[in-house]
């Protein structure tokens, strides 16, 4: 007897546009979300069980435009799928909602404390974070976690995300040369950790003072293999 699965005759992610061609009017959107993900290649480097979309649609209905957030986290899907990587996350092709959802909010709102922020609740995404820097009197950055369907606030700079690993909080630091508030990613001890920019800075640190010390020592550096 043949069996019948409809998820087989939905369409592949060959097949759905990997764009609506609407292009972000916040450079932050990007920049953002480029940093964690940036963060999150060195800190996981070793790991091949998640990835992090930036601007990319989720598709969670054939018969539904797909959702694209500025960013976001799933983990126990392959990394990589081939060299051609991904074009858009499927969900009834990767089996895996998002745990983590990131929105930057743009010029104006576009139902990140709303409408997106329910349909997030519906898909089941765990953790919902949205960040605004253009609120003075509400907290910047607000991070939800569902809790039997519906979102709640936590509390904290940073906020920790237990079944993630991580933490995430926002921080006055620099990226790409710009001194402003971004977003980083924080151990269990609420300490912020350090970017790529910041490893290569602190590597470079650490060899100048080792040749200093052994210069101290009379041993010239440059001559050791």
């Amino acid at each position: 007897m043949l069996e019948y699965n409809p998820l087989h005759c939905w369409p592949s992610s060959d097949e759905l546009p990997d764009s609506d061609d609407t292009p972000v009017d916040n450079e932050l959107q990007d920049l953002i979300p480029g940093l964690l993900k940036a963060m999150l290649a060195l800190l996981w480097s070793e790991r091949w069980d998640w990835f992090f979309g930036v601007d990319m649609g989720i598709y969670y209905d054939p018969d539904q435009p797909p959702i694209i957030p500025d960013g976001f986290v799933s983990i126990g899907v392959p990394r990589l799928i081939d060299e051609e990587l991904r074009l858009s996350y499927v969900l009834w092709e990767e089996n895996v909602v998002p745990i983590f959802v990131l929105e930057v909010v743009s010029k104006k709102y576009r139902g990140e404390y709303s409408t997106k922020k329910q349909k997030y609740a519906d898909l089941g995404v765990l953790f919902y974070a949205v960040y605004s820097s253009k609120r003075r009197r509400k907290p910047r950055l607000e991070v939800y976690r569902l809790v039997n369907g519906t979102y709640e606030l936590l509390q904290g700079n940073p906020v920790w995300l237990p079944e993630i690993g991580l933490g995430i909080g926002s921080y006055r630091g620099a990226y790409q040369g710009i001194t402003r508030e971004w977003l980083y990613w924080y151990d269990e001890l609420g300490q912020r950790l350090l970017t790529p920019e910041e490893r290569i800075v602190e590597a470079e640190r650490r060899s100048q003072t080792l040749a200093q010390r052994l210069r101290d020592l009379g041993i010239d550096p440059d001559t050791l293999t």
